[in-house]
């Protein structure tokens, strides 16, 4: 997942983003509101974590003003403000979840995990495409029923195709999938992760539309 994390604490917003990237997720770490307004209504992310108490503007007015300028995204709010009445301004406001602090980080993972799926149309924790069966919680692959191992961005690209089966992905799009700000980027990286995906599973799976991207289409092999 592409994740956009809003947190004004250095040593949370840290840890957070350490772990999401672990996990295999790309992750963009903004520390005011104001700039966080701005980077979702300019770039698509798959999931936002939002706190509230953040520096030039609360995070329910950048949850409002985003919401109001239709960015669809999963948005959740990651607050010590705990009262039910901060819980119902919240989700009234647009947010799809609302978790408060302190908090474990394998639940918050698998909250938007659950954002995630529920953006994408799905219910099953899993991705299926004929043979191939790809456990994203558990950053597993299996082919025919036999174990595969990938690199993180590798699975990375694989997860994105399969969550969008039948769409064109653009390199820009995948590239925004797999690097955060900051991180350098071969200009060949996406076309040498998808070489690599061909020749470990099989090499129809991915196909080329020439001058757009890549795509998977949705009829099992």
């Amino acid at each position: 997942m592409h994740i956009l994390l809003v947190e004004d604490d250095p040593l949370l917003g840290d840890g957070i983003r350490t772990a999401l990237r672990r996990a295999g997720d790309s992750v963009d770490w903004l520390e005011d509101g104001k700039a966080a307004l701005q980077a979702l209504l300019t770039e698509p992310f798959d999931v936002v974590v939002l706190d509230l108490g953040l520096p030039r503007m609360d995070g329910l007015d950048v949850l409002r003003q985003a919401r109001a300028k239709n960015v669809v995204c999963p948005i959740l709010i990651l607050t010590a403000r705990d009262a039910t009445r901060d819980r119902v301004a919240g989700l009234d406001a647009g947010a799809d979840d609302y978790l408060t602090k302190p908090f474990e980080l394998d639940e918050l993972q698998a909250r938007l995990r659950a954002l995630h799926r529920r953006a994408q149309g799905r219910a099953e924790p899993e991705l299926r495409h004929g043979e191939l069966v790809l456990q994203v919680s558990a950053h597993t692959l299996s082919y025919q029923g036999r174990p595969v191992t990938l690199p993180r961005r590798e699975f990375m690209v694989l997860q994105a195709l399969l969550e969008r089966a039948g769409r064109v992905l653009t390199r820009e799009q995948l590239e925004q999938t797999l690097y955060g700000w900051g991180e350098d980027v071969e200009s060949n990286a996406v076309e040498v992760h998808v070489h690599h995906l061909r020749k470990k599973l099989y090499p129809t799976l991915i196909r080329t539309v020439r001058g757009v991207g890549y795509t998977i289409d949705k009829s099992s092999h």
